[in-house]
């Protein structure tokens, strides 16, 4: 998720750090700088959560591994006239857990706006409005045939329903709740209304009680909603959305009844869209609004999406759509449709005239490499809620044009894959939600149109077109900094990106290209993809699933870049002839807390060179190590990381002659 603003103008200028003020970290003299204890970066290490039969040593699903489900039936209608949403939800709730469960925990995140929230609290900041949160009007339970009144507990944003009797391990109950809510206004974040050129925009998310997660880990874990995104268990979701006739709803998951809500013409054009590879025009924009783009203009229609094992769901809805589609190509022969809205003020071929180019290209790249997209659909929404992601749908602004487009477009739609398909759970691990999808982004900018848009790194890792490991550097260097492995909720603006976003994707960029190699890397990041799919892995269960599939113990990765914030800083301190006159010794050491494998690049009397890889093994028992380079020809010059890989503080010392 993005907010306020999107991914490509919040790199690490909000940090006020000076690049140079960063380099300038080599002031010191090289003795007083060695800072390295092989000992601390080697030490064995304990990781958050313990291996067992449900969660295994090998960072897989165990045997015993269970995940509870809820499937939901929810029937709400769109008041404009009175910003609105009244809905009744009926929740089947199933307990796959070994355990007896007293009462069930729900998630009502509209309270997020009520006067003196948690959330408002712990922002520090003025709101720019309002609501009464979600007014819960009944909550019942279905039991044999009886309905079974029940008085909630609300707490903020989460609602507490004791049950009147315990409802046991592998046991099934359904909840039904009715209530409703005002819609925030612009102010609303990740779910609002607002107004387009041809009519008003609605952005609907988070508009219904959401079952919490009742874990193998916590049990039940209903944080409050601090803005911090999201926890959810798997299911099936049947919604009906009722509202008036002229508007068009985009929702996720599949439409049930087209011959209800769509004209004859736009069924067609949608038709003509599941085989062409080319966008095709369902709604143009010069049709927003004529009578023949919608079955009647008076009353009200209900519109029925169905989305199956899915987290969540959510819609927008608008009288000023135009509407566009075009065929997803997915792995085994299947499709997809890839669709965007947006108001007519977002047409052209320069904004969203590409939107589903846009769109088709990233959910076919991330599927062909990483696992296959699930859903019928997946749709781009030109709205008020910008930057936002939801299962099959996700949230960009209506000025979003050019490689801001393409770049927000990839962004939020690969939140498919994190944490939609695989369930981070977002409200403690942030830093896999937007640190993995950041880094399949990189990928995907340098693949589309021949590299159009990228490399990425250039927008999203450095102003101005810099090195990534080099804007890493300054957030190394802070002692306040915190460590990617903090509580996303303890996380301050002045981190959120650059921690959250920038570090935890650059990590696995230097994980992939620098420490494992693409080769390793690649099938092991798969293989944990797909098993732990539509399932909620932890970071434990990360790190152990990559040390597995690669074969490398990375405590020392682990700890320096994850559980701690270290700096890295080598060097080259010597070159020397060997004894008995056979080749040269060159010394290098490691002088910061933190360890990373290297290449030295030697250059001999003759001019030639060689690349010699540097394990992080080097520096395993001390800091100082000299590397034996053969050959007839003596070394006059070497160099350690070249080739400007590696996010050393000091490259003053990569080199000796």
């Amino acid at each position: 998720m993005l907010a306020p603003q999107p991914i490509w103008s919040r790199s690490l200028k909000h940090l006020a750090y000076p690049l140079a003020g960063a380099l300038a970290l080599a002031a010191l003299p090289a003795a007083a700088q060695t800072r390295y204890d092989p000992a601390a970066a080697f030490a064995p290490l304990t990781l958050p959560s313990a291996a067992n039969t449900i969660r295994g040593a090998n960072g897989l699903p165990g045997p015993g591994y269970w995940q509870n489900r809820a499937d939901y039936q929810i029937h709400a209608t769109l008041d404009p006239a009175v910003k609105q949403i009244r809905g009744t939800a009926t929740i089947t709730y199933t307990n796959n857990s070994p355990d007896r469960l007293d009462y069930l925990w729900l998630q009502l995140d509209q309270n997020l706006y009520r006067p003196g929230s948690r959330g408002a609290m712990a922002s520090g900041r003025v709101p720019g409005g309002t609501t009464e949160g979600m007014v819960i009007e009944a909550v019942e339970l279905l039991s044999g045939g009886k309905t079974i009144a029940v008085t909630p507990v609300i707490s903020d944003t989460r609602m507490q329903v004791p049950l009147p009797a315990a409802l046991p391990s592998h046991g099934k109950l359904s909840l039904r709740i009715r209530y409703h809510f005002t819609i925030p206004g612009e102010w609303g974040g990740r779910m609002a209304w607002g107004k387009a050129q041809g009519g008003e925009v609605y952005n609907i998310a988070q508009w219904y009680p959401r079952m919490a997660v009742y874990d193998d880990l916590r049990g039940w874990d209903p944080l409050p909603y601090l803005a911090q995104e999201f926890y959810l268990d798997y299911g099936d979701f049947d919604y009906w959305v009722t509202l008036p006739a002229t508007m068009i709803v985009a929702g996720s998951g599949e439409l049930q009844n087209p011959q209800d809500v769509l004209t004859a013409t736009q069924r067609a054009r949608l038709a003509k869209a599941r085989t062409s590879d080319a966008t095709v025009e369902v709604i143009a924009p010069g049709e927003i609004g004529t009578p023949a783009s919608r079955p009647r203009q008076d009353g009200t229609l209900t519109w029925h999406f169905r989305m199956e094992n899915s987290r969540d769901v959510a819609f927008a809805a608008s009288s000023a759509f135009a509407w566009d589609a075009a065929r997803m190509n997915l792995p085994g022969g299947k499709t997809g449709l890839a669709m965007s809205v947006y108001p007519a003020e977002s047409q052209g071929r320069d904004k969203w005239g590409r939107s589903t180019e846009y769109l088709k290209h990233a959910v076919e790249e991330f599927s062909r490499r990483w696992y296959p997209y699930p859903w019928p659909n997946a749709v781009n929404v030109a709205g008020i809620a910008t930057g936002m992601e939801y299962p099959g749908i996700v949230f960009d602004g209506i000025e979003d044009s050019g490689k801001e487009l393409f770049w927000i477009t990839a962004h939020e739609i690969g939140h498919s894959w994190f944490p939609m398909i695989v369930g981070f759970d977002e409200r403690r691990d942030a830093w896999m939600d937007e640190g993995f999808n950041t880094f399949i982004d990189v990928y995907e900018s340098d693949a589309f149109n021949h590299g159009e848009y990228g490399p990425k790194r250039d927008s999203e890792y450095a102003e101005g077109g810099g090195n990534p490991v080099d804007e890493i550097l300054p957030i190394l260097a802070d002692p306040n900094a915190p460590p990617i492995l903090s509580r996303a909720d303890t996380v301050t603006e002045k981190y959120r990106h650059a921690v959250t976003y920038f570090k935890s994707a650059l990590g696995l960029t230097l994980l992939r290209e620098q420490i494992l190699g693409p080769e390793r890397f690649d099938p092991a990041f798969r293989r944990f993809i797909a098993a732990w799919a539509f399932k909620h892995p932890k970071p434990a269960d990360f790190f152990r699933a990559i040390e597995d599939a690669s074969g490398e113990d990375l405590s020392w990765w682990w700890r320096g870049w994850y559980l701690h914030n270290w700096t890295l800083d080598q060097a080259v301190t010597r070159i020397s002839p060997a004894r008995g006159g056979a080749g040269s010794l060159v010394t290098v050491e490691n002088r910061d807390p933190m360890v990373m494998p290297a290449t030295l690049r030697v250059t001999f009397a003759d001019g030639s060179k060689r690349d010699i890889a540097l394990p992080a093994e080097t520096w395993i028992r001390k800091a100082s190590t000299d590397v034996y380079v053969p050959g007839p020809q003596a070394v006059v010059r070497a160099e350690i990381d070249p080739d400007h890989k590696l996010p050393d503080r000091d490259r003053s010392n990569n080199v000796a002659r």
